[in-house]
């Protein structure tokens, strides 16, 4: 990684908006949130070098005919930053909502599928998670940020990271296709062409599940969705375990989006866990950050054709 100029600036910047020192940014902070504005996903913002960090700027460096060397040169940073929208700082400051902190909450959340379906939905458990999850940041980074908030109270002004808009920059000219790739742990869109449109993280599969290698299609997208527990189809069930209807919401299995697939069982959706996203395995399906997720959900339709591949 390298010393970015534009960091100077920004800790000057957030100096003047709160009391006390400047939040600590660092080039690996900005890479990813920088490459989160670029549609190039590093899952979860820590502020921490990784696997998907660098997965994510080989990705970005491949797509922009650049040296693959997953590392933050000088041409990677120059060509970001245009694909960012400019010269964006890193953080930005929130000003905490009456939304934000009116819930509904789920503070108390049991650990098993069983007794899960017995609570009425699976939501945030905190304010700090859902804005955390709106910011595409892990809840400790928030912390560190902010040392002295409580992110509680209507009107606290903490720092987040800049991500921008979700939306995808602009409909494709043709025909897309959702590939996701075993080896590199990711999944792309790609027009006909063979430009990456979006990339992210996934966990795809383990040894008891593994990825359905081969040609699918999108069936259709449900949001916010409930999630059916068969314990047949899961090698890891606790024995005695029933079939079970799991409530909605963020912290749900499956998170706050569902894409069934023409794989019998099989779909891509999103998780209650993000900072697991690339690093852990799957029951077969593929598991992506809630907001990848629905980044993707904006740009499939029923009929998108869906490549599982090594």
């Amino acid at each position: 990684m390298r010393s970015l100029p534009l960091l100077c600036c920004l800790l000057c910047f957030t100096s003047t908006l709160q009391a006390g020192p400047a939040p600590v940014v660092n080039d690996v902070l900005a890479a990813q949130v920088a490459l989160d504005r670029a549609g190039f996903s590093p899952g979860e913002i820590d502020g921490r070098s990784g696997q998907n960090l660098q997965r994510a700027l080989t990705a970005f460096q491949k797509e922009h005919q650049l040296p693959t060397t997953g590392q933050l040169d000088d041409a990677t940073w120059k060509q970001l930053t245009e694909a960012g929208g400019g010269a964006q700082p890193p953080l930005v400051e929130y000003a905490i909502t009456d939304a934000d902190i009116a819930g509904p909450f789920t503070t108390n959340i049991p650990p098993t599928l069983p007794e899960q379906a017995s609570l009425d939905a699976l939501n945030y458990r905190s304010p700090l998670e859902a804005i955390a999850e709106r910011v595409h940041s892990s809840m400790a980074l928030l912390q560190r940020l902010n040392p002295r908030a409580t992110f509680q109270r209507t009107g606290e002004r903490i720092m987040v990271p800049n991500v921008g808009a979700t939306a995808p920059a602009g409909a494709p000219s043709g025909a897309i296709t959702v590939f996701v790739t075993k080896s590199s742990s990711a999944l792309t869109i790609e027009d006909a062409g063979g430009h990456v449109l979006l990339h992210a993280p996934v966990t795809s599969g383990s040894e008891h599940d593994p990825l359905p290698i081969g040609i699918w299609k999108v069936n259709g997208v449900q949001r916010n969705p409930k999630f059916h527990y068969n314990p047949d189809l899961f090698w890891d069930a606790t024995p005695g375990d029933s079939k079970a209807m799991i409530p909605p919401g963020p912290n749900n299995p499956v998170g706050v989006l569902w894409i069934d697939i023409s794989k019998p069982h099989y779909g891509i959706h999103g998780t209650p866990e993000p900072s697991k996203i690339g690093h852990v395995e799957s029951h077969g399906c593929v598991r992506l950050t809630n907001w990848d997720a629905e980044r993707v959900a904006q740009w499939v339709k029923p009929g998108t054709r869906v490549v599982f591949r090594q």
